[in-house]
């Protein structure tokens, strides 16, 4: 199973970025898919959630309004838009897969596969 994760760069606050993981080797659409981030000495959080066949999203509160998730389950790949960035959302930022999550309380522990991460900075 492979999660590749891109899209990751420098950005001035206010800008935007569009992240992509494509996952191969496993039945995408039985899999929900989520974004996590994480910067170093700190836990890793959920930033967005999509099931199964892409009907639904969730989105951290910190993001919503801001970032969008989205699947497309004929090309194996979620995306994630980012709006509005700011220097907050400075991260490292993973792609995620399971089976089964409960939306209640997202956490690292229910996803059974993990990309590497790709960075996203905000400065100016």
């Amino acid at each position: 199973v492979q999660l590749q994760a891109s899209g990751g760069g420098l950005v001035q606050p206010g800008g935007s970025l569009t992240l992509s993981c494509v996952i191969s080797g496993l039945t995408f659409s039985n899999y929900v898919v989520a974004w996590f981030r994480q910067n170093q000495g700190q836990e890793r959080e959920w930033v967005a959630v999509v099931d199964r066949a892409g009907d639904a999203t969730y989105h951290h509160y910190s993001v919503k309004g801001r970032f969008k998730i989205s699947r497309d389950n004929d090309k194996n790949t979620v995306l994630l838009r980012m709006d509005t960035l700011r220097p907050e959302d400075t991260a490292v930022y993973f792609c995620a897969a399971a089976r089964v999550i409960q939306i209640e309380k997202i956490l690292p522990a229910h996803f059974d596969f993990w990309g590497h991460g790709t960075q996203v900075t905000v400065s100016s």
